[in-house]
């Protein structure tokens, strides 16, 4: 099914390895930014848990709007003046976009969340239909359909594996920082050094989909003996909207920061491997035999 004989085309060969690192940094952004609104921005702007997914997807609309905006219009101009530019450019502005949202803080204003979340969104816009262009016109007519197949499968498996890195990247960073922030927020509010000590050192995965849901689990973790131990204005506390969100909110950062620079290398790499296609390539059909491929000049391609 995988015709490998078509990596010896340099546009497509470079086409697709760009298409896998790019998907490998964008596929588990959105879970990262689900997880960051539920979990902590929502709750603590006074959202209740029940409310915070859809809300969660309504913050998040920049992102699809400048995807929307942007592919159509780059995917136009790519036909005359070239995928390169466009799919190279894309990349770094996608790597510029990640390094402002690891600039952020975690209780951030949401415009400027918008405005940098909408130019991730036009950054992979102007990537991805340059890019997906430029790989099928580097490719004989009667290999375009396995070509599209063997890119959409890198694609596919990126998004996967990005996701499996992206919690793998936030788990190591909560790990290394929550233990001591849940202890020290647990004993401020009167819980027992033993128990908030063995609590704190709950696998860290808990927390995260905690967070992900959208949920407190205080008050679960500690169970209904440790709370009915606590005075009241204590136990109303750290099972309110905001102890749960402002006490992992700097493990969350560390986690966040892991992940978000690792999709700004990967970016980065894409746009190397974007550059690196060549000029602007289509297959000359007439010379199929000979398996040759030409560069075109723009005023031929026009005259096809």
């Amino acid at each position: 099914m995988f015709r490998l004989n078509l990596f010896r085309i340099r546009a497509f060969t470079f086409g697709t390895a760009s298409t896998f690192l790019s998907a490998v940094a964008r596929g588990g952004l959105m879970f990262m930014l689900i997880i960051w609104l539920q979990g902590l921005w929502l709750p603590q702007h006074g959202y209740s848990f029940t409310s915070t997914p859809l809300w969660a997807g309504i913050y998040i609309l920049p992102l699809t709007v400048g995807m929307l905006l942007a592919g159509p219009t780059s995917g136009y101009l790519s036909d005359h003046f070239g995928a390169r530019p466009f799919a190279t450019g894309g990349m770094l502005g996608a790597a510029l976009s990640f390094g402002l949202l690891l600039m952020l803080p975690v209780n951030f204003s949401y415009p400027l969340f918008a405005v940098v979340l909408f130019m991730n969104g036009v950054s992979m816009g102007l990537f991805a239909s340059p890019n997906r262009a430029a790989v099928m016109n580097s490719l004989p007519r009667g290999d375009r359909g396995a070509g599209g197949a063997m890119n959409q499968t890198f694609q596919n498996s990126a998004q996967v594996i990005s996701i499996g890195i992206f919690f793998t990247l936030m788990i190591f960073g909560l790990a290394s920082t929550l233990p001591g922030a849940m202890s020290s927020g647990l004993e401020a509010h009167g819980v027992s050094a033993a128990t908030a000590h063995h609590v704190a050192h709950l696998p860290p995965v808990s927390i995260l989909f905690a967070a992900f849901l959208g949920y407190n689990p205080i008050q679960h973790l500690l169970g209904p003996h440790a709370l009915a131990a606590l005075s009241a204005s204590d136990r109303a506390a750290i099972t309110g909207h905001s102890f749960f969100p402002q006490l992992i909110s700097a493990p969350f950062r560390t986690g966040l920061h892991e992940a978000f620079a690792f999709a700004i290398v990967a970016c980065l790499v894409a746009a190397l491997a974007s550059l690196m296609r060549g000029g602007r390539y289509e297959y000359d059909d007439a010379a199929a035999p000979a398996r040759v491929l030409r560069t075109t000049r723009p005023e031929e391609q026009h005259a096809s």
